[in-house]
């Protein structure tokens, strides 16, 4: 029994204007509506990115009201649009991510189970180039204490963060998405 997500963008500010409902993935929200100045996600939680097909910044959202999304991104996201939306499913069970030091798994290794706010004050590591995710999905972010931007990881094997439009970003903190949603 999967618990659904469900988020509706709207045209203009404060919930106005024309509007589009979500319950899952949307690779391009531009084919609903020509922009996006609103949304409010009625359950979940929720990934929107600045670009189609989940690419560019991403911000993560969970169940609210958002009444202006360009002064809520500015205030640390250079972000005038949102393109596309991922349904972050709920996860029950253990969280458990490998982080590198360097691209394609190299250098230094360390096993994350729960969230690490620095992880050069926990492992002496100033660079996280690559990570292989085995269960839980996790936020990212380029700096500690889960600020600046984010990028979002579902289980998988990710050789470079280079590589998937993320150059000049480090990650300095990562947390997982637990049941808040």
């Amino acid at each position: 029994d999967s618990i659904m997500g469900k988020i509706i963008f709207y045209e203009e500010r404060n919930f106005q204007g024309r509007s589009y409902e979500c319950l899952s993935d949307c690779s391009d929200i531009s084919s609903y509506l020509g922009r996006c100045q609103s949304c409010r996600v009625e359950s979940g939680c929720f990934m929107i990115y600045e670009r189609p097909n989940y690419m560019g910044m991403q911000f993560f959202l969970r169940r609210g009201e958002y009444h202006d999304m360009q002064r809520m991104m500015s205030m640390g996201m250079m972000f005038d649009s949102i393109r596309s939306c991922r349904m972050i499913p709920h996860h029950r069970g253990s969280y458990r991510m490998r982080i590198y030091e360097r691209e394609n798994f190299g250098g230094q290794m360390y096993e994350l189970m729960d969230d690490c706010d620095s992880i050069m004050d926990r492992y002496r590591m100033s660079d996280c180039m690559s990570c292989h995710v085995m269960d839980g999905h996790w936020l990212m972010y380029e700096q500690p204490h889960y600020r600046g931007r984010m990028m979002y990881l579902r289980p998988g094997e990710y050789r470079s963060f280079m590589n998937m439009g993320m150059s000049g970003m480090r990650f300095m903190s990562m947390r997982r998405i637990t049941d808040i949603c």
